[in-house]
C-alpha cells in the first residue's frame, strides 16, 4: 500500500440520537451512550432520545408510558453527568426509516442502540429495526451495544480491536477509532489493529512473489500513524496479523480471547440487499459478536 491512503483526521463534534423503548437492551444503550458523552466531555455537541411509535391512534396510557420512558432515560443521562440539553422526540411511524430520517435532518453524527439478542438467523429473517439501520445509516456512525457494559464509569471501553485491510472504509474506521481515543477523558488500556489475510489470498500473493506479511505491515503501519497523528500515546497501540480462512471468524476469535470491550469496523459501501445476502466481515461478525459493542463507521 502507498501512504497515499492516509488521510488528514477530521474529529467531528459527536451528536448523539438514541432510540429508546423502555426495554432492558434500550436501557443499556442509554447507560452506554451516557457514560460515552460524559467521558467525550466538550466533544459532545447534542443528545437527543427518540421514540417512534406505531401509526395510528394512542391511547393515553400508552403516551403516558412512553414519556416515563424517556423521562426516566433522561434521568439515567443526567445521572451519569451528561451537561448538554437533551431532547425527547416522539414521532410516528416505520422505526428503522424515522430513525435514519430524524439523524439525516438533524445532523446526528453518531446513533447508539442496542443489540436484541436474537441469533443471526432469526435476526435476518425479522428484519429487525437494529439490522435496518445499521445497513441503512450510510451518514452516521452505528454503535451497536452488546450485551456486557462496563460499570466503571472512569473507563467505558479500555480495549479496542480495530479489523483493517487497508481499504478506504476500514481506513475510515481507524480514524473514527483515533479520533475516540484522543477524544476521551477515560483512558483506553489498550487498542489492537488487527490485520486478517484471507488464506487464499496468501497464497495467491506467495505466487506472486508478493510477501503477503509483509504488505499487511505497511497496512498497519499507516493506520499507526493515524494514531500518532491524533496524539494517542504509541505505547497503547498494537499491532496483529493472523492468517485464516474467514476473516469474521479470526475477527471474533480475538475479540473473545482479548476481552475486547469494543471493535470498530468501517463499512463497505455494498447496497442492504447484497451485504445482507453475501453476508459482509462487518455484518457477520456484528449478528454473531455478543458482549462487546460494535460501531459500524459513517463511509461519508
Amino acid at each position: 500500500m502507498s501512504g497515499k491512503m492516509i488521510m488528514k483526521l477530521h474529529c467531528p463534534i459527536l451528536k448523539i440520537l438514541l432510540p429508546v423503548d423502555g426495554s432492558e437492551h434500550s436501557r443499556r444503550a442509554v447507560q452506554f451512550a451516557g457514560t460515552l458523552g460524559v467521558s467525550l466531555g466538550k466533544g459532545l455537541s447534542g443528545l437527543a432520545l427518540l421514540h417512534v411509535a406505531p401509526k395510528g391512534y394512542l391511547s393515553r396510557h400508552i403516551e403516558e408510558k412512553i414519556r416515563s420512558f424517556l423521562d426516566e432515560s433522561e434521568k439515567i443521562l443526567g445521572d451519569l453527568g451528561i451537561e448538554v440539553k437533551i431532547e425527547k422526540l416522539i414521532v410516528h411511524g416505520d422505526p428503522a426509516r424515522e430513525i435514519i430520517h430524524i439523524a439525516d435532518e438533524g445532523k446526528f453524527s453518531t446513533i447508539i442502540m442496542a443489540k436484541r439478542g436474537l441469533s443471526e438467523l432469526k435476526e435476518f429473517l425479522l428484519g429487525s429495526v437494529t439490522n435496518k439501520v445499521v445497513h441503512s445509516a450510510i451518514g452516521q456512525t452505528v454503535y451497536i451495544v452488546g450485551h456486557r457494559v462496563l460499570k466503571d464509569k472512569a473507563c467505558l471501553i479500555p480495549k479496542i480491536l480495530i479489523p483493517i485491510d487497508g481499504s478506504y472504509y476500514s481506513m475510515k474506521g481507524v480514524e473514527s477509532a483515533a479520533c475516540l481515543a484522543a477524544e476521551l477523558k477515560a483512558p483506553v488500556s489498550r487498542i489492537t489493529l488487527f490485520r486478517v489475510i484471507n488464506l487464499e489470498v496468501y497464497l495467491k500473493r506467495v505466487k506472486e512473489g508478493i510477501d503477503p506479511e509483509e504488505e499487511a505491515r505497511r497496512i498497519l503501519n499507516e493506520a499507526n500513524e493515524v494514531f500518532l497523528q491524533a496524539g494517542v500515546p504509541k505505547d497503547i497501540v498494537y499491532t496483529k496479523i493472523t492468517v485464516g480462512r474467514k476473516p469474521a471468524d479470526e475477527i471474533l476469535k480475538e475479540a473473545e480471547e482479548g476481552n475486547y470491550s469494543l471493535i470498530i469496523m468501517g463499512r463497505k459501501g455494498r447496497s442492504t440487499i447484497k451485504d445482507l445476502i453475501l453476508g459482509g466481515v462487518s455484518s457477520t461478525v456484528l449478528h454473531r459478536c455478543q458482549d462487546p459493542t460494535v460501531a459500524i463507521v459513517s463511509s461519508k
